[in-house]
């Protein structure tokens, strides 16, 4: 009987044993979750930091080359590529601007970079079909810079139909349902533009778009928009980008800014070795005026309208580094004698 009970009480001592030991277990994979849970917390709301430092040291950026450009235009009549805008920045250590002893750890880490180029120094692919119609004097012009790049020439035409296909007046209107409620609308970053497309539960109450073959109801914005029109590659489309633009409306090409390739386009009877001997020479001798390019030009064929020596746009591209994350931006910036208009601003 004794023996019966020393057993039973060692059998219970071994259960209590296991118990204790599971709920030891149970307790530090509680306690592990939490850390863990709290972990990630901390490095979503440091991540979420880091985001806003560097969208504000870019906005800051942005600023800054808004007022380059204005005070350049106080003081200049043309643009080119003598002048301090055109200058970039190297990377720059924020850390050499913040009193030694108080500089934030993060700051400290921390580099910008950028440089403002001369938007109407490409080629506007806007000019192919102003206001949905196709312009064929472009559309040569846009084929020749094709010819010139090792491209399709046929492309010109494709994209200026894709673009006259994509113009407001082809595309159908949109006529929300009598209950549709309004579309909320959710960016990221600092000053997007976004273009709500609303949308309704009832695909049925929305009229008909009338047949366009295969149109694209896409409006063209943007270099990478062009991967819409088939025969464009990314490896043409990277290499395009140093040469076109869309800008908001048709504009002249700044001649004082411009590469020897679009020059070359512009012009039908400038070979693209004229073209580089131009550029080289407007090192020393900028473009100052219409007739100083008639000169220039002489006995090559040109319309009146396809030069200028000034320019409304201009982009800037920024970089900023700060620790493990980096962020770079790429904005449009118009500018209207002292008065600069942000356009659009990306983030990637």
């Amino acid at each position: 009987m004794k023996r019966r009970d020393m057993r039973l009480r060692q059998s219970q001592r071994g259960v209590a044993v296991i118990m204790a030991l599971l709920l030891t277990t149970l307790a530090l994979t509680i306690v592990a979750s939490l850390f863990w849970q709290q972990q990630v917390q901390v490095r979503l709301i440091e991540n979420q930091r880091l985001q806003l430092q560097k969208q504000w040291i870019l906005r800051g950026a942005l600023d800054w080359a808004s007022l380059i450009v204005r005070e350049d235009a106080k003081y200049s009549s043309i643009d080119s590529l003598d002048e301090p805008w055109a200058t970039p920045l190297a990377d720059t250590r924020l850390d050499q601007y913040v009193e030694n002893g108080k500089a934030d750890s993060d700051i400290a880490d921390t580099k910008l970079a950028g440089q403002i180029y001369d938007a109407q120094g490409r080629f506007n692919l806007n000019n192919l079909c102003p206001n949905g119609v196709i312009d064929n004097v472009a559309v040569a012009q846009y084929a020749r810079l094709l010819t010139l790049l090792n491209a399709d020439a046929q492309l010109a035409q494709k994209t200026a139909q894709a673009m006259t296909l994509a113009a407001p007046q082809n595309v159908a209107p949109y006529m929300p349902a009598a209950n549709a409620s309004a579309p909320k609308i959710m960016s990221e970053g600092i000053m997007q533009r976004v273009t709500a497309i609303p949308v309704t539960a009832a695909p049925v109450n929305l009229p008909v778009a009338p047949s366009l073959g295969n149109a694209q109801t896409m409006s063209f914005n943007q270099v990478d928009d062009l991967f819409a029109v088939a025969g464009y590659s990314p490896a043409l489309l990277a290499k395009l980008k140093t040469f076109v633009i869309f800008l908001p409306r048709s504009a002249p090409v700044n001649i004082n800014t411009a590469s020897a390739e679009v020059i070359a386009a512009l012009v039908s009877n400038l070979s693209l070795s004229e073209a580089q001997l131009l550029v080289g020479t407007r090192k020393t001798a900028s473009f100052n005026d219409l007739n100083s390019i008639t000169r220039r030009l002489l006995g090559k064929q040109f319309a009146a309208n396809t030069f200028s020596v000034t320019s409304n746009y201009f982009l800037i591209d920024g970089k900023v580094q700060m620790n493990r994350a980096r962020l770079d931006m790429q904005a449009l910036l118009e500018r209207n004698g002292a008065v600069t208009k942000l356009l659009w601003i990306r983030e990637f």
